[in-house]
């Protein structure tokens, strides 16, 4: 972990914003998939799961980079 809190906060705010982005992604994929069912179209179907284990993986990613930060700011000895 570097010394310094800022990089990681930046590091943080960065993700956060591709993160937002993702959700806005799968929320558009959500509305257009409405009156499908899964599988009626295949590439429709894994263009979806894709999205959305992606989402998952950026998910998990930007909450390690705010535990990153969280421990930054409270790290003894400062």
């Amino acid at each position: 972990m570097p010394e310094d809190p800022g990089p990681a906060r930046n590091k943080f705010r960065s993700d956060f914003f591709v993160e937002i982005a993702l959700v806005i992604a799968v929320a558009v994929y959500l509305v257009f998939a409405q009156g499908q069912t899964v599988g009626e179209n295949l590439s429709f179907t894994v263009l979806g799961a894709g999205l959305m284990a992606l989402a998952t993986y950026w998910t998990l990613h930007t909450a390690r980079d705010g535990l990153e930060v969280i421990a930054l700011r409270l790290r003894p000895g400062k």
